[in-house]
């Protein structure tokens, strides 16, 4: 398969991009394989509703997972590098929400070889549940 890489003059300050995501239990379990983080606040119903949450809640990293896809396959895009992700967790994600998560790039540095992007994440009630920053870069070309 033939992948064009993204380049700076395909992006603009002010480009937004967005990914729609409902948690489901499936999520959780296939997060809980991948990373063995089974916290009983994820996993155990009894334990969770003692807490202030009151329910079993999702991992914040299954939720800010989402800005990987839209690194990669969004904005920047095709051949985009993550260079850093601030995250600032707002508000828990329950099994069951449906997730809206944005980008909107904020700053373009080609000396830098840079993309400042907003990064946040909103749920079904339109809050947000995460806010961040990511900068990004571009891969120059690919091998013949």
């Amino acid at each position: 398969m033939i992948y064009q890489l993204t380049t700076f003059n395909d992006l603009k300050v002010g480009q937004k991009a967005s990914l729609t995501k409902t948690i489901t239990e499936e999520d959780l379990s296939h997060f809980i394989a991948i990373t063995g983080d089974t916290n009983p606040l994820h996993v155990d119903e009894s334990f969770a509703t003692q807490t202030f949450f009151g329910q079993r809640i999702a991992h914040g990293m299954l939720s800010a997972s989402l800005f990987s896809t839209l690194v990669g396959m969004h904005i920047p895009g095709i051949g985009a590098i993550y260079k850093s992700q601030s995250l600032d967790f707002l508000r828990p994600v329950f099994i069951g929400d449906t997730l809206c998560a944005w980008f909107e790039i904020v700053k373009i540095d080609q000396d830098k070889e840079e993309i400042v992007i907003k990064s946040w994440i909103e749920n079904q009630d339109g809050e947000n549940v995460i806010e961040g920053k990511a900068v990004t870069g571009l891969l120059r070309g690919l091998k013949e």
